[in-house]
């Protein structure tokens, strides 16, 4: 088996900020401080990897260091096919290509959530667990990554179920809680409505709440009502950055859970 490298540099690319860190992909621990700054406006592609470029040629301890991007989209092949919270100029954009271009090594491009949900499963909250794991990331829209036995089925974007007659991420994501001041017990009967749709869909066996917000979990947390055991993120906002190092690392599947 071939040996993972030291480190990697994992960019993630949201609609309101751009979190990157030097991250240990044996670990997933943070290998120095996370490094955020805003997402440029308009986040079109030249100029988010303007950005990317600059804060992993910042992070990256060498050339040709791995570099994993995520994207707020569908992401096939390296190629953006949706963009729901990021620049329209985006679909159809080879944004894998473009960025080997602009960087020396390995890179690697994915969906926020996925990123998040692969680290979660190696190293955070869902670590191990067997079944149906839904990793759900709260905060601009609503990203979704969902596992079976640590191994992710790609690009699902649950955010934009339709609930209540609108897509989901536009009543139950952290941005409507801050849009229409609503307090963290209203908030979380959108998010109970949310969660019983994906949980009749899905049957999941945890569902994991990532995103800024779930480190206020204990403000909401305790207030959905739902069947599926449910756990903040025990990575945080950190999830993101850390899984698209992993993946660029070559580190791609979980390990596997204990029957």
């Amino acid at each position: 088996m071939t040996a993972l490298p030291d480190c990697a540099v994992g960019v993630d690319v949201g609609g309101t900020t751009i979190k990157a860190a030097l991250v240990a992909p044996a670990t997933g621990g943070l290998v120095a401080p996370r490094a955020t700054i805003a997402t440029p406006r308009p986040a079109s592609p030249s100029r988010v990897l303007a950005e990317v470029v600059g804060l992993a040629r910042a992070l990256a301890p060498a050339p040709g260091t791995p570099i994993g991007v995520t994207l707020p989209g569908v992401v096939r092949d390296g190629v953006v096919r949706t963009a729901a919270n990021i620049d329209p100029a985006w679909v159809g954009f080879d944004a894998l290509s473009a960025l080997a271009d602009l960087v020396p090594g390995p890179v690697h491009v994915v969906n926020d959530a996925d990123a998040a949900g692969v680290a979660e499963a190696a190293f955070g909250a869902a670590c191990g667990r067997a079944g149906v794991v839904l990793v759900t990331t709260l905060g601009t829209g609503i990203g979704s990554a969902l596992l079976l036995d640590g191994t992710l089925l790609p690009n699902t974007e649950l955010g934009h179920v339709e609930v209540d007659g609108c897509p989901a991420e536009h009543r139950a994501a952290t941005s409507a809680l801050h849009r229409e001041k609503l307090s963290y017990r209203s908030w979380a009967e959108r998010l109970t409505t949310y969660y019983l749709h994906l949980e009749a869909l899905l049957a999941p066996d945890l569902i994991v709440v990532g995103g800024a917000v779930s480190a206020s979990a204990g403000e909401f947390l305790p207030h959905i009502d739902i069947r599926t055991p449910i756990t903040a993120a025990a990575l945080g906002n950190d999830a993101g950055a850390i899984g698209a190092a992993v993946l660029a690392a070559g580190r791609d599947r979980a390990p596997q859970p204990a029957y």
